[in-house]
């Protein structure tokens, strides 16, 4: 077997038994025909699973040393990427590999100890990055005022009221069918939602957002029960690079943060209600998070933003501290 067909049937597996997002299979195939193009190169020979099996902790050094001089060239839109960003990209990219040869071991017998033994780059943990409540509340409004057609405008303002009122993720919004809403207002107005893993969660959705999705079910094109819940101009499914663009236009003309991005919504909504007296396994349900480790770091962002409003507003936060006077 050469290793484009076993990463092929690796991927099949992670989709259809594990259950992996599309878009995490996507990122997986990105980084395994990487990893794969650069062993053809460096080793020589077609890759197949002997040479697989026989790869030395030298050749992966030898392909994250790749992957870290890769990391420094200008991205393609011309600025530089963070060492954040980059340490985040490699750390994914070993994740990757790792799990094709823990696949590889199972399936085929393959013994290869060095993708253990690989010491991967640790990224920077990041604190979620929220917008204040008035600036969330204003996203839905401002961006479906951005759009070119009343049908647009309607979709896009109920789509953005549904990131920030529910948590979703926006390619679990994006995934969402007709029949998905039909089957929330059957059950009282609870939406079932398919997350990272294959992991089902109810997540309720509040009076706004309902007459929201309503009021867009209502002037849906073609609101068939298997048809996309929030379709693109042809029909297809909405993709997120859309909704990703509009957000971005709405950041720059209403001179929010840089951070202001559809996922930013989801931030806000956990953090908005932990400052409002929900308790953190509530917000783990909501979000979907399989580790209540994920949901605490909505506790550390508060800390760090209340420390910021200290800084700012507190007369004595800018007075350095000074011994009391001898006597």
């Amino acid at each position: 077997m050469t290793g484009a067909e076993a990463r092929e049937a690796f991927l099949a597996w992670l989709h259809d038994e594990r259950r992996a997002s599309p878009l995490t299979v996507e990122a997986y195939r990105g980084d395994l025909v990487r990893f794969l193009d650069f062993i053809g190169g460096h080793v020589g020979g077609e890759v197949d699973l002997d040479m697989l099996d026989r790869l030395s902790l030298t050749d992966l050094r030898a392909w994250l040393a790749f992957e870290h001089a890769e990391s420094l060239r200008p991205r393609r839109d011309g600025r530089a990427s963070t060492q954040d960003r980059a340490a985040r990209t490699r750390a994914r990219r070993v994740s990757a590999m790792r799990s094709f040869f823990r696949y590889l071991a199972r399936r085929h017998g393959g013994t290869n100890p060095a993708p253990r033994l690989l010491a991967a780059p640790r990224a920077k943990a990041t604190l979620p990055r929220p917008l204040t409540r008035d600036q969330a509340l204003e996203v839905p409004q401002g961006v479906g005022d951005l759009a070119v057609t009343p049908l647009a405008r309607v979709r896009d303002g109920a789509l953005f009221l549904l990131l920030y009122g529910c948590g979703l993720r926006i390619s679990e919004a994006l995934g969402l069918d007709v029949r998905d809403l039909d089957h929330a207002l059957a059950r009282g107005g609870t939406l079932l939602i398919r997350g990272k893993g294959g992991r089902e969660r109810l997540v309720p959705v509040l009076p706004a957002v309902r007459q929201a999705l309503l009021d867009w079910r209502a002037r849906h094109p073609a609101p068939l029960p298997e048809a996309p819940l929030f379709p693109g101009v042809r029909g297809g499914r909405l993709q997120p690079a859309v909704a990703q663009r509009a957000m971005r236009t709405w950041r720059h003309m209403a001179g929010l943060p840089d951070h202001a991005t559809p996922h930013a919504l989801r931030h806000s909504f956990a953090t908005h209600l932990m400052t409002g007296g929900a308790d953190l396994r509530t917000i783990q349900d909501l979000l979907g998070h399989a580790s209540l480790s994920t949901t605490q770091r909505y506790t550390l962002a508060d800390e760090a933003r209340l420390m910021e409003v200290w800084a700012r507003a507190h007369p004595r936060a800018d007075t350095p501290d000074r011994a009391p006077d001898p006597k």
